[in-house]
């Protein structure tokens, strides 16, 4: 391609900006433009618990990029507030609605990456105009739920959801000196873990006054005054100053849709290894598309930052002219609870049943520290592995920071196809302040190389 094209790029925050910064850098004459929608083209989405509990003071801290500033170090034109409302896959063309006047322009393209990520998944019986009613996504939803706390009394604070956002928000509400409860349709908090670290979690949760309400199926929502007031939890009901929905994402497609580029199973879109969409001169990356899961070589949906970083760059160089390629996935994520780390890598259980491994699953309690040393607590580790060949299939961790190097190493295997009983047989360090004499990784794989 040219260097004197149009590429576009729809879309900020972790993939647009990374595929923006890399065409140019691949392409340096080439028109590159990126169009958002919102206010904000790169701020940091994880940290936004930390900014609403206080441990980040100020949001702007987590603002990396404004129009101006990637302009002048990138060379990429910015719009924001700036909504793309159609793609003429014909005439290779996009419609660009300028939210402050509401003007529209038609802007050519010769490639178009698609970064339009995920949004929030919403609850039916929920109405989010409700002047108590927020998400926790994007700077814009901090800044509403910063408002609201600072000028309104509240104490009593319902999070829906159990999972990696409904957990850390209600320990930063916590942290606040709010009252906290979180419910979910299932039993336990955080499905998707195996139900040993669930307990685990549900434990903390107790042990820091958080109340959690499983199998809450059909709650019902009292509104007054655009205020969601109370809460009927199976014939209880509890009022609530603040309520936060946390109930997972979804690809933000609805653009891709009405192209009519091909979408998944999952309702992200389909790209090949090179990040292109079913239409040629279209390339897409971030939490919008599905890729593939180097463990079941199956596509999948993860919609992780990291990730979104990663294809960002590949998806900017390939609209640029370049040729790169990613590879399989595996997943490797980690959230904070409390004192606690969780670190979950590949396949969790109920995703190795689905795809039809036959498996082991072993597991050890350990401590992290020898008994003397000050600091020294219990960790949890869970492998499951491939009866058939000893590969790796998924791993779990509770414990404190450690248990996040056990999960790089653990994805580290996974990748070079080591099998699990290798953990046994490798050496780890041992320094009484900071690591154990008999690592949690020695003592599985031992487990394992026994057969229990």
């Amino acid at each position: 391609m040219p260097d004197n094209k149009n590429i576009i790029i729809v879309g900020g925050n972790a993939a647009g900006p990374s595929a923006a910064a890399k065409a140019k850098r691949i392409a340096p004459a080439a028109n590159v433009l990126l169009f958002e929608s919102g206010e904000f083209i790169s701020t940091g989405t994880c940290e936004l618990p930390y900014v609403l509990s206080g441990e980040i003071k100020d949001y702007k801290n987590i603002i990396f990029y404004d129009p101006d500033s990637f302009e002048k170090e990138k060379g990429v034109k910015v719009y924001t507030r700036s909504f793309v409302k159609n793609i003429d896959r014909r005439s290779k063309s996009i419609s660009v609605q300028n939210l402050n006047d509401n003007s529209i322009l038609e802007i050519p393209f010769d490639k178009l990456i698609l970064t339009t990520g995920s949004i929030v998944n919403k609850i039916n019986d929920l109405d989010d105009s409700l002047n108590n009613v927020f998400y926790l996504k994007s700077v814009k939803n901090y800044i509403s739920i910063k408002n609201f706390i600072s000028n309104n009394p509240f104490k009593n604070v319902l999070i829906i959801g159990g999972g990696y956002i409904g957990l850390e928000s209600a320990e930063s509400f916590n942290n606040l000196g709010c009252s906290v409860t979180i419910i979910d349709k299932a039993k336990l908090p955080f499905p998707g873990a195996g139900d040993e670290v669930r307990n685990l979690i549900l434990e903390e949760l107790k042990k820091n006054n958080i109340e959690f309400l499983g199998n809450c199926n059909s709650p019902k929502y009292i509104i007054e005054n655009n205020l969601c007031k109370a809460v009927n939890i199976d014939g209880r009901i509890k009022e609530f100053d603040l309520i936060l929905v946390a109930a997972g994402v979804s690809p933000n497609n609805s653009l891709a849709v009405s192209s009519r580029l091909d979408l998944g199973n999952y309702g992200g879109l389909a790209v090949d290894n090179r990040l292109k969409t079913s239409d040629n001169n279209i390339f897409a990356a971030g939490d919008n598309i599905e890729i593939i899961n180097r463990i079941t070589r199956k596509k999948d949906y993860l919609p992780l930052a990291t990730f979104a970083h990663k294809h960002g760059h590949i998806a900017g160089a390939n609209a640029a002219g370049a040729h790169e390629f990613y590879e399989p996935v595996i997943k490797n994520i980690a959230v904070k609870i409390f004192d606690n780390a969780y670190v979950s890598v590949g396949l969790n259980e109920t995703q190795v049943i689905e795809n039809g491994f036959n498996f082991k699953k072993i597991n050890a309690v350990s401590n992290n520290l020898v008994k003397v040393m000050p600091g020294s607590r219990k960790t949890f580790g869970q492998i499951l592995y491939d009866n058939y060949n000893g590969f790796i299939l998924g791993a779990e961790f509770f414990g404190g920071k450690e248990a996040i190097g056990y999960g790089d190493l653990i994805s580290s295997m996974i990748y070079n196809n080591n099998k699990a009983e290798t953990l046994g047989a490798l050496d780890f360090n041992y320094t009484p302040p900071f690591s154990p004499f008999i690592n949690i990784l020695s003592i599985l794989g031992r487990k394992i190389k026994r057969g229990n």
